[in-house]
């Protein structure tokens, strides 16, 4: 949808599903094109978050826009406040289906003797270095743990150059460009290891190369620093004015009314809360919520409360409204 620079509205946010697909093989295009890593940063932040949203968690219903606040009245879905099974112009179902049998080709990415793995999922692949065949084993929790563990199995001893992708969140980077940043600078700690050997690393590098002659079983071990981070807006998106959001990895993550004992509308995030996240097996799949004590907005005396802290769940905002209808945020008061 379009609108004046900077309007960026929550409630009303188009967010078009269709949209997010296009912008994943638009920014995978020219990752291929200039070798830039910053292209990977956004198809990874779209990837999960504003695309894999448009879906339900059991595959049969499907946002068409993805607002970042519900206040379960405003039908934004094209006549509903949660997903649909289907619609009259059926782009994002039939996109979506389309989409997901293509993730495989996202991973790597090959140049001359240069092995590019540039998102991170348990997974086995055949590819053709220098003429040569190598099998890439990877092993991970990835989103919900940064350590990933990745086994290369050349055919036969050859000497070329593995770059492991480190994430822009990793990097202390909210998106690349200035529409958001991190409230402050957290700290990076990335370890990776060959063989069990350490591996020396430049900090802010967007890549770790690894240049040697690969035999079959080499092991290395990647360690990123899973942390949960507050985002700020850039300050001329005025609906973001003095609102915080919070990230974990490379998710973005929302509170819905399902696990939230306070209102939705009465929530407030000042600058003390202490943060945690807990994995749940029992949440939506499995899922890392984020768990706090918030403080209470009492909207009478327009004053934060301090004293009466409420307890606090947020989701990853993709797993929103799985649940049936009710209020969702992204961008909290922290004031």
């Amino acid at each position: 949808s379009f609108g004046d620079n900077y309007e960026l509205p929550n409630r009303t946010a188009y967010s078009e599903t269709c949209a997010a697909i296009g912008s994943v093989y638009w920014n995978h295009r020219l990752y291929l094109l200039t070798g830039d890593v910053k292209y990977y940063d956004i198809l990874e932040r779209t990837l999960y978050n504003a695309l894999i949203a448009g879906i339900s968690l059991d595959g049969t219903k499907f946002f068409y826009p993805n607002p970042l606040e519900s206040d379960e009245k405003y039908t934004f879905n094209m006549g509903s406040c949660t997903r649909q099974g289907w619609f009259d112009c059926s782009c994002c179902p039939t996109n979506l289906i389309r989409f997901i049998p293509s993730i495989p080709g996202l991973i790597y990415a090959t140049f001359a003797d240069t092995l590019f793995v540039n998102l991170y999922a348990s997974n086995k692949a055949n590819i053709s270095i220098k003429k040569a065949n190598v099998e890439i084993v990877q092993e991970t929790g990835y989103p919900w743990t940064g350590n990933v563990k990745i086994i290369v199995n050349p055919l036969k001893s050859s000497d070329f150059t593995i770059k492991l992708r480190i994430p822009y969140w990793a990097r202390n980077q909210a998106v690349p460009g200035d529409l958001y940043h991190y409230a402050v600078n957290y700290p990076v700690d990335i370890s990776i290891k060959v063989n069990g050997e350490n591996v020396k690393y430049r900090q802010g590098d967007t890549y770790i190369s690894i240049t040697r002659k690969w035999q079959k079983g080499d092991r290395i071990e990647l360690s990123l620093p899973m942390q949960v981070k507050r985002v700020l807006s850039n300050p001329l998106v005025k609906d973001n004015l003095n609102k915080v959001a919070i990230e974990y990895g490379p998710l973005v993550y929302c509170a819905e009314e399902a696990d939230n004992q306070l209102a939705v509308d009465n929530i407030v995030l000042t600058t003390g809360e202490v943060l945690q996240p807990l994995f749940r097996n029992d949440l939506l799949d499995g899922i890392m919520v984020i768990n706090g004590k918030v403080s209470v907005a009492d909207k009478k005396a327009a004053k934060t409360v301090q004293a009466d802290q409420s307890p606090l769940t947020l989701i990853p905002y993709y797993s929103w409204s799985n649940r049936g209808v009710g209020k969702m945020k992204v961008w909290l008061p922290a004031e």
